[in-house]
C-alpha cells in the first residue's frame, strides 16, 4: 500500500493539472479515464491503480513519482531500457541505414528528452531514448555536408540524455560508454562548446570509481582547451567546467583547488549574469551557491558549519532544474545531519523529494541520512519510517 494517502495523491493531480491548463474533462478524455473517476481521485475519495496514474502522469507532462512518490513503475521502465541502449549503441560506428525520423522531428525528440532529463523524469526519457538514439547514430552515419556538424551534435546531446538514466540508476559501465559515444559526436561536431560539455560530463566515470585525482586532472585539461569565455555560453561552459572540478577537488581533499575552481567559477557566473540553461548544463549565480554547498559537505563532517553557512536563509529558485534543486536539498540535509540537527536534516530530504522525487529515491546519500535520523536520532515518528521505507533505508 502507498504510503501516500489518497487525499495527497489526488492534491497533487489536481495541482498539476491546473498549472497545465487543463480541465477535468480534458484530462478525463487524453488518459481515457472516466470523467466520475477524476473527479474522486482528486477529491480524494479513490486511489488510482498504477496504470490510471500512469495514463494521467502521461497527459500531464509530469513523471509519476511526482504524483505518488513511492511509484516503482520508474524502476521498471529504467530497467527495461537499459539492454535496448546497450544494443543500440553496440554499433555506434557502423553505418546501419537511415534514420525512421526526419532531421526536424529528431531534433524535437531530442529536446523534449533534454527538458525530461533537468526535470529529472527519468521514467519518461527511459520511454523514448532508445529510439532516439538510434535514429541519432544513423543519421549522423547519412548526413552530408553542412548537416553532418548538427547530426553530431543531436547524437551528443541524446547521449548525455541517456547517461542520465544510466548514471542515475548504477548501470555505471553502459553509463561510461554512452559518455564516450558523447565524445566521439562531440569530436565530430567540431565544436569546441560541444566538447567543453562532454569533458563536464566525463567526471561522472572519475566519481563512479572515485579516481579524483584524474579526474581533476582531466577537468582541468578541459578548462584549458574551452573556448576563451568572450560571451555569455563559452562563459558558462568554462564556469560549468571549473564548477565541478572544484567537487572533484574537495572529495580529493584538495582545499587549495576547491577553492581555486570555486573563486574562477563564482567570477564566471557574474560575467554571465543571470542563472540559465547553457548547452544543456545549468549555470549561474544559484548553481555556484549550491556547488559551494556541495564542495564543504564533499570535504567533510569538519566542514560541516562551512555548508551551514552558505546555504543559510537562501532556497534555490523554481527556475533552477529539479535535479539540480534536489542534489542542493540532500546535500544540505547531510551537513544538517552532522550538525546533530535531526528535524531540518528531515526537512530537507522532504524538499528534495519534492524536487525531484526519482533523483532523491536513487541517491545514495539521501538513504545514508534517512538511516541515520532512524538509527541514531531514534526517532519513531511516522512520516520518518515511510520516507525511510521509501528510499530504501530499511
Amino acid at each position: 500500500m502507498s504510503s501516500d494517502s489518497p487525499q495527497e495523491i489526488g492534491r497533487r493531480i489536481a495541482a498539476c493539472r491546473r498549472a497545465h491548463r487543463c480541465t477535468q474533462t480534458a484530462l478525463a478524455t487524453a488518459s481515457h479515464v472516466s470523467y466520475a473517476m477524476v473527479r474522486a481521485i482528486e477529491r480524494g475519495a479513490r486511489r488510482p491503480s498504477d496504470e490510471v496514474l500512469e495514463a494521467i502522469a502521461d497527459v500531464l507532462e509530469v513523471d509519476v513519482t511526482r504524483l505518488r512518490t513511492d511509484h516503482v513503475g520508474t524502476e521498471r521502465r529504467v530497467h527495461r531500457a537499459l539492454p535496448a541502449l546497450s544494443e543500440a549503441i553496440a554499433g555506434y560506428d557502423l553505418a546501419l541505414g537511415p534514420p525512421s525520423r526526419r532531421p526536424e522531428e529528431l531534433a524535437d525528440g531530442i529536446t523534449t528528452a533534454v527538458g525530461w532529463r533537468l526535470a529529472a523524469q527519468y521514467g519518461r526519457i527511459a520511454t523514448a531514448i532508445p529510439g532516439l538514439l538510434t535514429d541519432a547514430i544513423r543519421y549522423v552515419h547519412t548526413a552530408s555536408g553542412a548537416e553532418y556538424q548538427d547530426a553530431a551534435r543531436m547524437l551528443a546531446s541524446a547521449a548525455r540524455t541517456a547517461d542520465a538514466v544510466a548514471y542515475k540508476h548504477g548501470a555505471h559501465d553502459l553509463s561510461a560508454r554512452l559518455i564516450d559515444l558523447m565524445r566521439w559526436a562531440a569530436d565530430r561536431a567540431e565544436d569546441p562548446l560541444v566538447q567543453a560539455t562532454a569533458s563536464y560530463v566525463r567526471a561522472e566515470t572519475f566519481f563512479a570509481v572515485r579516481a579524483q585525482a584524474a579526474g581533476l586532472v582531466a577537468l582541468e585539461q578541459a578548462i584549458e582547451a574551452a573556448p576563451p569565455p568572450v560571451g555569455r555560453i563559452q562563459a558558462a561552459a568554462r564556469g560549468a567546467l571549473h564548477m565541478r572540478a572544484a567537487v572533484i577537488a574537495s572529495r580529493a581533499q584538495n582545499v587549495g583547488a576547491t577553492d581555486t575552481h570555486l573563486a574562477h567559477a563564482r567570477q564566471l557566473s557574474k560575467q554571465v549574469g543571470q542563472e540559465g540553461c547553457y548547452l544543456g548544463t545549468a549555470f549561474g549565480p544559484e548553481s555556484v551557491r549550491i556547488h559551494e554547498v556541495s564542495v564543504a559537505v564533499s570535504l567533510g563532517p569538519g566542514h560541516a558549519d562551512r555548508a551551514l553557512r552558505t546555504a543559510a536563509a537562501w532556497t534555490p529558485g523554481i527556475g533552477l532544474p529539479a535535479e539540480r534543486r534536489s542534489g542542493f536539498y540532500i546535500e544540505l540535509a547531510r551537513a544538517q545531519d552532522w550538525a546533530g540537527r535531526p528535524v531540518e536534516a528531515f526537512t530537507s530530504l522532504r524538499m528534495a523529494r519534492a524536487a525531484a522525487p526519482q533523483y532523491t529515491r536513487e541517491h545514495p546519500w539521501a538513504r545514508e541520512v534517512a538511516r541515520n535520523l532512524r538509527r541514531f536520532h531514534r526517532s519513531d515518528a511516522e512520516s520518518l519510517t515511510h520516507f525511510a521505507h521509501w528510499v530504501g533505508a530499511v
